[in-house]
């Protein structure tokens, strides 16, 4: 029962913060600072949570095929392949190296 409790106060929670972002007022969203905020707020949080996919394992920190992973796509960023490419790289890295054994 707990996990269906657990649930709902998601839900809820989830419905609560839609609507305060209902709430807000139009002129609060076009102040600059709000704005670069905004622009930069996704980019902080999706790079939070690749590093800890990719170094941590339960409560410790892990250096396996994902960082190797990564490293390729960072290296295929930089010379700057398109973006599938970039993919493609990162999972042939990792599959590689789990392959190998490391």
């Amino acid at each position: 029962m707990s996990v269906w409790i657990a649930i709902g106060v998601t839900a809820l929670g989830c419905y609560a913060v839609k609507l305060v972002g209902l709430l807000v007022p139009a002129g609060a969203l076009e102040r600059p600072l709000v704005k670069r905020l905004a622009a930069l707020l996704p980019v902080a949080l999706l790079a939070a949570l690749t590093a800890q996919q990719t170094f941590a394992d339960g409560h410790e920190l892990a250096i396996d095929a994902r960082a190797a992973g990564v490293a390729a796509a960072a290296v295929a960023l930089v010379l700057r392949a398109p973006f599938l490419l970039v993919v493609a790289a990162a999972v042939v890295v990792t599959a590689g190296v789990r392959a190998v054994g490391g």
